[in-house]
């Protein structure tokens, strides 16, 4: 397997490249759940369902689910850069398009577009890192890059809840089509071109590649606990928002914007977790993170601020973890036509934050939110048996020479 050499770039333009993959997460993230806080304002706006609204946040993660291994597969004959430009450009536009809705079907339908574009931007930056960088180096810079998703999905959600509370939720897209316009020249500035990408000769090999991929239990595992933990982290962040705008919490859109900073403490924990992935093994991380996760969506179902707050913070804080584990090894697994492998993680990925942001719809009408969170903690708990009896047996061997890396699998 051939493996990237040591950067030849300056210090300076070292540390520029490494805050540009920062930045290509955060604008990934910006706009793709900024809806959430807004949930129940739009349920008043259009006289809809809780069901219904949740389409604006259900419609983009299956987008990003059917998206994801076309992107993948481009990105291998294209190039990393020249792909990941493009769509952050064209994510700019339909933001400001999406301020054009007059109505709740427009308003799913600009959704979907935004989540069929999101793939072009993260998935080729995961596979960006893991060509680009030594093995030694991809676990910190991986964290920094999934740092730039946490702090972008949480600057989206703030935004949109303190822009809405002013001025109307249409607002919400312009602000986010301009910020996310402006980072992108800085990223176009700072991100060089990848030097060790190697491209495939056509759409046949990528989907070769992509069914080879489907042939390797490793990869099968990572997908399914990928499948996990986007189910409980948008399940419960899509519903809580109407388990805290209703009595005795009552809060209004500002500040269920503002409850989304617990993602900034998962900003904190994510580069210590790519430190530990260098010399963990995985299962250990993720099986951890995951019963974290679950306590925290029993610590929700208090009648209590505090601790529902404490709760999403666990929640949150150990999904971000088990992404940091499961981004690194991946790219380490796939081997070859890394991008396509990274495009089908992402669709299992994302198909678990779709039924995510439905099921527990359904379930609401039956028990509120407190069927919809020992739903997901009953999720939860399974992936962290998967991850024990599972992934422990399937995951790679580490390094003999004690380098931050693996080598083959088992």
């Amino acid at each position: 397997m051939n493996h990237p050499q040591p950067s030849t770039h300056s210090p300076a333009q070292g540390s520029l490249r490494i805050f540009a993959v920062g930045l290509v997460g955060f604008c990934a993230f910006l706009g793709l759940y900024a809806t959430q806080p807004l949930l129940p304002m739009l349920q008043s706006a259009f006289q809809a369902s809780k069901l219904a609204v949740s389409l604006t946040v259900s419609s983009a993660t299956l987008a990003v689910a059917l998206a994801a291994p076309l992107a993948g597969i481009l990105a291998d004959m294209r190039g990393r850069k020249k792909v990941i430009i493009p769509a952050l450009f064209l994510l700019s536009l339909v933001y400001l398009l999406t301020a054009t809705s007059t109505g709740l079907p427009a308003l799913v339908f600009w959704r979907f577009l935004q989540g069929l574009l999101t793939p072009a931007v993260f998935v080729v930056a995961v596979a960006y890192i893991n060509e680009e960088w030594p093995r030694s180096e991809t676990g910190f810079v991986t964290s920094i890059y999934v740092t730039g998703t946490v702090v972008g999905g949480f600057c989206g959600r703030f935004l949109s809840g303190w822009v809405a509370a002013r001025w109307g939720w249409h607002w919400v897209f312009i602000v986010l089509g301009a910020l996310n316009l402006a980072l992108t020249f800085a990223v176009v500035q700072w991100l060089p071109l990848a030097k060790t990408f190697k491209k495939i000769p056509g759409y046949g090999t990528g989907l070769r590649n992509t069914l080879e991929h489907l042939r390797n239990p490793s990869l099968l595992a990572i997908y399914a606990v990928g499948f996990t933990i986007l189910f409980a982290l948008v399940g419960t962040f899509t519903y809580v928002t109407f388990y805290l705008a209703e009595p005795p919490f009552g809060l209004d859109t500002a500040a269920l914007g503002a409850i989304f900073a617990v993602y900034l403490v998962g900003a904190l924990i994510t580069p210590v977790a790519g430190r530990w992935s260098n010399r963990w093994a995985g299962w250990k991380i993720l099986s951890t993170a995951l019963l974290a996760s679950a306590a925290g969506i029993l610590l929700t179902l208090a009648h209590q601020l505090p601790l529902v707050i404490l709760g999403i913070t666990l929640c949150s804080s150990g999904v971000f973890v088990c992404q940091t584990v499961t981004n690194r090894t991946i790219g380490v697994v796939a081997g070859k036509s890394r991008a396509s492998a990274v495009g089908l993680y992402v669709t299992f990925y994302y198909l678990g934050g779709f039924v995510g942001s439905v099921v527990p719809g359904f379930l609401w009408g039956w028990g509120g939110w407190t069927a919809c969170a020992f739903f997901i903690f009953g999720i939860l708990g399974l992936s962290a048996l998967f991850t024990l009896r599972v992934w422990k047996k399937l995951e790679p061997k580490k390094v003999k020479t004690g380098q931050d890396g693996f080598e083959g699998v088992s």
